[in-house]
């Protein structure tokens, strides 16, 4: 695979990957941007394998940026219905085509938008941190990150929507998708997604992964959540979007 790429691939290689640096440490809507790169490029099992190995360094970067920023408790609740969502989106991968799981998550995630910004505006929004709330938003992005890599748009409006700050925003972020990822390997060996070609482009792109991370953490350290909340809500919807074409 690293011999047959020309030169344009490699370079749409490179932008995702910088898109997936970014996403780990300032944007998180950007992941998706990475998705449809990385589509454009390599086949279905490839991209989805090779995108794996590279969030996991991306992961690694962002976890230890912001090691004392995540809120655990809102982690520690979320896992239930992750878990729940993981084995789900497993299963879904073996009964549907590629198109059919990206028009059904797009429209999900755009229904999720929809709701969870509707919300955030009443004069008095209900906590969507309740039970009720935790396992529909927790097996949501299980299922959603393990059928096609799209779980950020589900966290990235939970966690708008509990307010957070843009430091604890971010770190709790990092852990819940290094856990997410971890959980996920397994199931992406097993199902052959991950393999010998695909972490050879990995590691080429990895460096990439990691400049772009370091760029992504001085960019956030800059921005105010006035500034933070509207570009990751904006990126969130292109993200949806993105999986409806």
């Amino acid at each position: 695979m690293l011999t047959i790429l020309s030169t344009p691939e490699w370079i749409v290689l490179l932008v995702a990957a910088a898109a997936i640096g970014l996403s780990k440490t300032a944007l998180p809507g950007a992941t998706t941007l990475a998705v449809a790169l990385f589509a454009a490029v390599l086949p279905a099992k490839a991209s989805t394998g090779t995108m794996l190995a590279l969030l996991l360094v991306g992961d690694a970067l962002a976890i230890w940026s912001y090691r004392r920023a995540a809120d655990w408790d809102t982690l520690r609740r979320l896992v239930p219905g992750v878990l729940i969502g993981v084995v789900l989106g497993a299963a879904f991968l073996h009964v549907a085509s590629d198109q059919m799981t990206k028009t059904f998550i797009g429209l999900l995630l755009l229904v999720l938008i929809a709701v969870t910004l509707l919300l955030m505006r009443l004069p008095r929004p209900p906590r969507i941190q309740g039970r009720v709330g935790r396992a529909v938003y927790g097996t949501l992005a299980g299922l959603t990150t393990m059928a096609a890599n799209a779980g950020g748009p589900v966290t990235t409006m939970y966690f708008l929507a509990s307010r957070f700050s843009v430091t604890t925003f971010l770190g709790t972020t990092a852990w819940f998708f290094f856990l997410v990822n971890v959980l996920k390997l397994p199931f992406s060996i097993g199902l052959g997604i991950i393999h010998a070609q695909t972490l050879g482009v990995a590691l080429v792109l990895a460096p990439v992964v990691i400049a772009a991370a370091f760029g992504g953490r001085w960019l956030a350290a800059r921005m105010n959540e006035k500034v933070f909340n509207p570009i990751v809500t904006a990126l969130t919807i292109i993200s949806a979007l993105y999986l409806l074409v």
